[in-house]
């Protein structure tokens, strides 16, 4: 009984120790890879002609609006206006009729005042994974600027990396530690399963016909 035990001890902390380990290196991979590509300036972003916007849910359960998705809209017309791109590709999930993250990203860019012309949405971005290949196997982007805040931008940009996109990111305003705290959490552990999804060839959902930008 006590071998048992012991052993039981033993395993649950072989677990404990590989799952730390897997975050710690996961988390410390995606920043480092990717953090010559990750802008925070206007100034000195290169200029790409599509910005890929990562889409987000609007309002929390709160009923309040998300700063996530406010603070992304406020980049993306950012860099248009400073003619840092020149179409915005917007993606998000719109997996019900009640659920369209795209067409609200759409509205409210165009509220901002960019023209609809300009404005391309992707509805099968159901993950950040489909939305990165999506833009370039879909879409027909093999340069894209990824618009998310920073964490968010250095797991898409390592995803573009791995897939031989080239990508650059620029970074949306943060939110406040304690208002981030369980979206930071998640990241660690959506970084780890992304290692897995490239280990294993992990494919979007959806792929479709192809839509021209221009």
């Amino acid at each position: 009984m006590l071998k048992k035990i012991k052993f039981y001890k033993r395993l649950f902390v072989f677990i404990l120790v590989s799952i730390i380990l897997s975050i710690v290196i996961s988390n410390y991979v995606v920043s480092y890879t990717v953090k010559t590509k990750v802008f925070e300036s206007i100034d000195s972003i290169p200029h790409n002609n599509v910005g890929l916007v990562l889409g987000t849910n609007k309002y929390l359960t709160s009923g309040y609006t998300n700063a996530y998705y406010s603070y992304r809209i406020d980049a993306a017309v950012k860099l248009f206006e400073a003619n840092k791109i020149n179409f915005i590709l917007v993606s998000g999930d719109n997996g019900n009729t009640r659920y369209d993250e795209p067409t609200t990203m759409k509205d409210d860019l165009i509220e901002r005042g960019i023209p609809v012309s300009k404005i391309f949405l992707d509805y099968a971005g159901f993950r950040t994974f489909d939305s990165v290949i999506r833009a370039n196997k879909v879409f027909g982007q093999q340069k894209i600027t990824v618009i998310s805040q920073k964490f968010h931008v250095e797991r898409a940009l390592f995803i573009a990396n791995q897939n031989n996109i080239d990508a650059i990111g620029f970074v949306a305003s943060k939110v406040s530690a304690n208002y981030g705290f369980k979206t930071m959490v998640r990241e660690k552990f959506a970084r780890v399963k992304l290692m897995l999804d490239i280990l294993f060839n992990k494919q979007p959902k959806f792929l479709g016909k192809k839509i021209e930008i221009k």
